[in-house]
C-alpha cells in the first residue's frame, strides 16, 4: 500500500519481522540477552544497545529524524524498530553519534542493530536458563 504512504508498509515489515524473530529466540534460554555494537558509515557513527529481556521499548537519537531520504521520510525508521520492538518483545536503543549524511546515519543504524542482535542473541556458556533474575522472559 505504498501508493497510500509507506507508515503502514514499513510498520508491518517491522512487526512480521518481529515476529519471526520471537519465534526463533524461543525461550530465550541460555542467551547473552543483551547486545551492543557502534558502527562507522563515512562520516557517521551510529550506536545501538539491545535487550531481549521481553519488554518492548525503543528510544532513537538522531539528528536525522526529519529528514528525508529520496522520497523516504527517516523517521519511520523509528517506527520500524518500534514495530520490531513490540512483536520482537526487546528493548532497542538506537544514538547517531555523528555525522550529517541521513543516509549514512540510517544505514548506520541498521548495521548496529544487526550487530547488537548477534550479540544479543548469542548462546552465553555461563547462563544455564533464561538470563532473568525472575526466570522467565
Amino acid at each position: 500500500d505504498t501508493w497510500v504512504d509507506d507508515h503502514h508498509t514499513v510498520e508491518d515489515v517491522g512487526l512480521v519481522l518481529g515476529q519471526a524473530l520471537n519465534k526463533a529466540l524461543g525461550t530465550r534460554s541460555g542467551i547473552a540477552r543483551y547486545g551492543f555494537a557502534s558502527i562507522p558509515m563515512d562520516e557517521a557513527l551510529c550506536e545501538a544497545s539491545l535487550d531481549l529481556g521481553g519488554r518492548p521499548f525503543v528510544v532513537m537519537l538522531s539528528a536525522m529524524k526529519h529528514m528525508m531520504v529520496r522520497d523516504f521520510e527517516v523517521k519511520l525508521v523509528e517506527e520500524f524498530f518500534r514495530a520490531l520492538s513490540v512483536e520482537g518483545r526487546m528493548n532497542i536503543h538506537l544514538r547517531q553519534v555523528y555525522g550529517d549524511e541521513a543516509h549514512h546515519v540510517c544505514e548506520g543504524f541498521f548495521k548496529a542493530f544487526a550487530r547488537a542482535l548477534r550479540a544479543a542473541k548469542a548462546i552465553d556458556p555461563m547462563e544455564k536458563g533464561v538470563p532473568s533474575s525472575k526466570g522467565v522472559i
